[in-house]
């Protein structure tokens, strides 16, 4: 409980200090270091699955982007107009209407609150009968709420199809301009490159367990793909751009990053082939637990794919950028 506080003290005062920072490179950092507290969060909170991706995205893959995205603007914040009273009152209302709203939630742990009393018990009862899994979280996601686990999958293919367009990755060669002289990156630096190069390959080992050791423990295709994603941008900032893009063409990115959501919805439409509903695993098999397996490991692997691909796609058009 006071480690609990003391993080939620960390990050309000993270917060306020990316408020009131103008320098946003500091701002920048302060956001990586508010997302690392954030994933320490989640994990007190047991929600190992989603400090996971905090961590990979939030403090890692999105710094990057941020960093990129920071080398086309000015280091400082243009000076701020005077704040209107209406914008403060507005916020102010808004803010007492959700601690107001906050009075009406069940208290954290309440073992009497409806998700508790209701779903849980529900999950925790037939889970092991009816897919037949240690990790709960992974039979919910991929399995219960398979729709909205492919509309998430979705999401991701759509928004990194609107960032590339923005970007010129829809016109023509995605990632043209690579070749800098200086080279750029830390590549001529002696400390980062040797710890890269020992970490590197243990990351990307531990994205692939990630994904296919999601059933038994904390994991799956989102955490496992911003995992390997956080690995190769880190490969890439060490060993150049053109290493990286030639362990994993721009064009085998981009089939992964449709493929992946191609091939969740494949196992959807073959469900209703084999005469089920749509993402019905159990009928994938003559053993319907058989068959959910068989379900979850495709489809965490479709997703794991997208991931991999729209995330590397965006960091690599930002790399491609003068």
């Amino acid at each position: 409980m006071l480690i609990g506080v003391f993080l939620l003290l960390l990050l309000v005062i993270t917060a306020v200090a990316i408020v009131r920072s103008t320098d946003l490179f500091s701002g920048v950092m302060l956001s990586g270091i508010f997302s690392l507290l954030m994933a320490l969060n989640f994990f007190l909170l047991d929600a190992a699955d989603v400090a996971l991706t905090e961590a990979a995205v939030g403090a890692g893959v999105a710094t990057v982007l941020l960093l990129a995205g920071l080398k086309l603007t000015p280091s400082t914040e243009a000076r701020a107009r005077p704040v209107r009273p209406i914008a403060i009152i507005v916020v102010a209302i808004i803010a007492l209407l959700m601690i107001y709203a906050s009075f009406g939630q069940p208290s954290l742990g309440d073992p009497t609150a409806p998700a508790q009393t209701h779903v849980a018990p529900w999950y925790i009862e037939n889970t092991p009968e009816l897919v037949d899994i240690p990790n709960i979280v992974t039979a919910v996601l991929a399995s219960y709420r398979g729709y909205d686990t492919l509309g998430e999958v979705f999401v991701v293919l759509t928004a990194g199809i609107g960032v590339m367009f923005l970007l010129g990755g829809g016109r023509g060669k995605p990632f043209s301009r690579l070749h800098t002289d200086p080279p750029q990156g830390l590549s001529h630096y002696l400390i980062p490159k040797v710890i890269a190069r020992m970490l590197a390959p243990f990351i990307l080992l531990f994205a692939l367990f990630i994904q296919f050791h999601g059933e038994y423990s904390p994991g799956g295709g989102f955490q496992a793909g911003a995992i390997f994603v956080a690995g190769m941008i880190l490969y890439a900032l060490v060993r150049g751009e053109d290493k990286a893009l030639a362990v994993i063409p721009p064009h085998v990115l981009l089939w992964m990053s449709a493929g992946g959501a191609l091939l969740y919805g494949s196992v959807g439409l073959l469900g209703i082939a084999m005469g089920g509903q749509f993402l019905e695993y159990s009928v994938l098999a003559d053993n319907p637990v058989t068959g959910q397996h068989i379900g979850i490991i495709v489809i965490e692997l479709g997703v794991g794919l997208t991931v991999t691909g729209v995330l590397l796609s965006i960091f690599h058009a930002f790399a491609a950028r003068d």
